[in-house]
């Protein structure tokens, strides 16, 4: 699977999470809730950066998308660690 693919499912999963997250929100902590408003700035900023790979016009370097795919990664353990907070 190429470096694209691999983003590509990684956006998918976390868009997945994230609506996952705003249906159990009503329920959560004032931290997670923080802690949300915090991860929807990356998911806005990575959002942004996956239009700009997407975008075929646009050349995009492989560390361009390694760095954007690093971001996803934190955005993912940072949705798994509000997630874990509304499944208590």
């Amino acid at each position: 699977m190429s470096l694209k693919q691999d983003f590509e499912q990684l956006l998918s999963q976390l868009d997945a999470t994230r609506e996952s997250i705003q249906l159990k929100l009503h329920l959560a902590t004032m931290e997670a809730k923080d802690e949300f408003e915090e991860a929807e700035k990356q998911w806005q900023h990575i959002k942004n950066k996956a239009a700009e790979i997407a975008d075929e016009s646009i050349e995009t370097s492989e560390e361009f998308i390694e760095k954007t795919k690093i971001v996803g990664d934190e955005l993912k353990e940072a949705y798994q660690r509000i997630a874990k907070r509304l499944s208590e």
